[in-house]
């Protein structure tokens, strides 16, 4: 027996009508590569999640998982509730977002404006606080969880989506590197699966954000400063699943480095992509001047207006001497 297939709805429904992101040859460095990057922070949010916000509960609505009014229900430190929020508004639906205690305050007035609601846990339970609450919740409501970091539609969304963009955008249809740090997984893996299916002879290179210096809300056992790159919580990323995989790990100064200057270059971006760039360019090196890289620029500058990106750090002042 067939599922029941509700059609989505109509009015104002301009999520149907966004067209392709560009993807442009970056070269900060006029000594260095140039870089393929897919400009996702012009996605209707603001962050490349849109797509998978988008994928996810258009299925959920045909598969009569989601209905007219029904509750969303996600745990995300940001960019993925972002898009929840502003999915669900399309859909006519309610969306609560399960946050850690300490998100930058951009990004609960962003979800709050689309109409969603913010649960905050305790900063020490962190995202796995979060994940659980979200199941818990969503239990209660009788609502729809996406649950980002194990379902399999967050890389299918790249996989069918994305990855056949960027194959029909990049010259020659042909690439040889694909770069992306790690947070639920589901870019990198969705686009190695389109690349490596469509017979490119693709290696991909995950990127690290190293600092030593712990972990906080979003990152565990990565940087504190590189917000979405996440260690140990994906269940969609498997090495086996990614022959001939390279990490890359790369300083979150020299990440954060990079941002600033791809904002100056008029890119508006956040510290991701400062991350997917710099291992970008290693890649390209890696690779072979004739080589292809493709990374991707995930979100937009606007969500850290309240961060180092472009708050500097304070200069601790210097010691006083006795006397």
């Amino acid at each position: 027996m067939r599922p029941p297939c509700r059609p989505l709805p109509a009015d104002g429904r301009f999520l149907q009508a966004v067209g392709p992101t560009p993807l442009v040859p970056v070269r900060l460095d006029p000594e260095g590569p140039t870089i393929w990057c897919k400009l996702e922070f012009l996605n209707p949010s603001g962050s490349t999640k849109d797509r998978i916000a988008r994928y996810m509960l258009e299925k959920a609505w045909r598969l009569g998982e989601l209905c007219p009014g029904g509750d969303v229900v996600e745990a995300s430190s940001g960019s993925t509730s972002i898009a929840m929020a502003l999915a669900s508004a399309q859909m006519g639906c309610r969306f609560t977002a399960v946050m850690p205690e300490g998100v930058t305050e951009e990004r609960l007035i962003a979800i709050r404006a689309y109409g969603g609601e913010v649960e905050l846990v305790p900063r020490s339970e962190g995202i796995r606080g979060a994940i659980a609450r979200a199941a818990a919740l969503a239990k209660e409501r009788g609502g729809y969880a996406p649950r980002q970091f194990e379902n399999p539609d967050n890389a299918e969304a790249h996989r069918v989506w994305t990855g056949q963009e960027i194959l029909s955008q990049v010259p020659g249809g042909l690439v040889h590197g694909v770069v992306s740090g790690v947070g639920t997984g589901g870019t990198i893996v969705g686009l190695y699966q389109a690349f490596a299916e469509a017979g490119c002879p693709v290696t991909p290179f995950v990127a690290r954000p190293i600092s030593g210096l712990g972990c906080d809300i979003e990152c565990c056992s990565f940087s504190a400063r590189v917000p979405g790159v996440v260690d140990g919580l994906s269940r969609l990323y498997r090495e086996a699943d990614m022959p001939g995989r390279v990490e890359l790990d790369v300083s979150d100064d020299l990440a954060m480095r990079t941002a600033r200057a791809l904002i100056r270059r008029g890119f508006p971006v956040g510290p991701s992509s400062g991350l997917n760039y710099a291992a970008a360019t290693e890649a390209a090196k890696q690779l072979g001047p004739q080589a292809q890289v493709v990374t991707v620029f995930p979100d937009r500058m606007e969500r850290y207006f309240s961060t180092e990106l472009v708050q500097p750090r304070p200069t601790p002042a210097p010691a006083s001497k006795a006397g």
